[in-house]
């Protein structure tokens, strides 16, 4: 039988298998595996425990049929097999167990169907049926049109700027209040805070990817990705700190491109040393938010960090974001700030402790506890200034800033040498 489907397939490994408790079972399911063209030497004796030893020395299927009948601990056992199964493989789990909360867990997990004893061949078709429409259903941009995705890494030029508060933040507004699919990647591996933010538990998520890069793929991302609400996932760790971070940064690419199929806003939290070490995470970034505070040494590596960008990704608009501003106690001015960089700041952001304070209590990110702020209402800007980015508009940009600047009769020697007069000048 040649079925129009078969294409569709993955063509390097067998399109079924299936591994099965009793025979009353595997007497309905054999009939509609030949009607469905595959082999019924296909269909196996045993259950979820002899999946995992088979495919453990072995490739598995495109889709695979376990049954979970003898499982004591079905969740923790799909785990396991998700352990031994190739990317992309299709899950459809059978058992005994007639209870509404095992199966949306089961779902959540990565399982495509979860089928209840006694089998009737009609059930199994339609799962079947179901499970191939995963690989016959056009993938993003077959049919011509390009996918809206924008991609925006967030970096603080110093500790403790807020580009972490400013990262759930914006990806908060982009899935609660313009309702876009978005991504929250976390790359603090061992301190970040954007779950901790949003009152999730980090999973392993982020772990498991750096770990295993060659298993990243839409059915990974579905897993591993915790949900903060219906268009918010975020993929975050907390590593062990006696564990260092081994990676050559391919599992980040890997996560990136998926994110792309997958969303249509990717936000990156992303610490300096991660830009520095892994360059070309900025591959098809939009924007780098370059968040910044009115100190010397920000206004030092901001200079540093926008001359890196210029040279490593310049494709990538930079915007500057002056985070935590107070004018009557700012270290320099803003005028002195931008033209120590020879660049205006695109937004500030006022400091508000007490803002900041009452969304750490609540366990909320800062503009969902703080809706009417003042802080709340510059947050918002940026996230419209993103959301309306262009192509267009970067590159007409990009060109502007390629013009000098009308602030470039400072320059941070002399602003640093001017700030190391004034305590003489007090004394005096």
């Amino acid at each position: 039988m040649n079925a129009p489907w078969k294409s569709g397939l993955p063509g390097n490994r067998d399109p079924f298998a299936a591994f099965i408790c009793d025979d009353s079972a595997l007497d309905v399911l054999r009939p509609v595996v030949i009607e469905m063209g595959w082999q019924p030497e296909k269909c196996n004796k045993g259950g979820l425990r002899n999946a995992i030893q088979s495919l453990s020395v072995s490739a598995s299927p495109a889709i695979l049929l376990v049954d979970l009948s003898e499982s004591g601990d079905p969740l923790n056992d799909i785990n396991a097999l998700a352990e031994v199964c190739e990317p992309g493989t299709v899950v459809i789990a059978i058992g005994q167990v007639n209870d509404v909360r095992l199966y949306r867990d089961l779902l959540s997990s990565g399982i495509h169907d979860y089928l209840l004893k006694p089998l009737s061949a009609q059930q199994v078709h339609d799962s079947l049926n179901q499970a191939l429409a995963v690989f016959t259903a056009p993938k993003a941009g077959d049919d011509g049109s390009v996918k809206r995705h924008i991609s925006t890494a967030i970096v603080g030029t110093r500790g403790g700027v807020g580009a972490s508060t400013l990262a759930t933040s914006l990806a908060w507004l982009f899935s609660e209040d313009h309702h876009s699919p978005t991504a929250l990647l976390d790359l603090d591996v061992h301190f970040g805070t954007g779950a901790l933010a949003l009152d999730l538990e980090p999973g392993r998520g982020l772990t498991d990817a750096i770990d295993n890069p060659s298993r990243i793929d839409g059915l990974f991302i579905e897993r591993a990705m915790i949900r903060a609400n219906d268009n918010l996932s975020i993929l975050s760790a907390e590593a062990p700190i006696s564990q260092p971070l081994m990676t050559d940064g391919s599992a980040f690419v890997q996560l990136e491109e998926e994110f792309r199929q997958a969303f249509e806003m990717t936000l990156i939290d992303m610490p300096r040393n991660m830009l520095i070490n892994f360059p070309q995470l900025l591959a098809d970034v939009n924007l780098v938010l370059l968040t910044c505070e009115l100190t010397l040494a920000s206004a030092r590596d901001t200079i540093r960090i926008l001359s890196w960008l210029k040279a490593n990704a310049p494709h990538a608009h930079p915007m500057i974001v002056a985070n935590k501003v107070q004018a009557s106690v700012a270290e320099i001015s803003k005028a002195d700030f931008e033209a120590s960089i020879e660049r205006r700041i695109d937004f500030a952001i006022p400091y508000d402790i007490k803002a900041a304070s009452n969304a750490a209590k609540l366990g909320q990110v800062f503009v969902d506890a703080n809706r009417s702020s003042k802080t709340t209402a510059a947050i918002k800007q940026i996230a419209e200034r993103i959301l309306g980015a262009s192509e267009e508009d970067l590159e007409e940009a990009m060109a502007g800033e390629e013009k000098k600047s009308l602030l470039g009769g400072f320059d941070l020697k002399g602003l640093l040498a001017k700030k190391d007069k004034e305590p003489a000048q007090a004394a005096e």
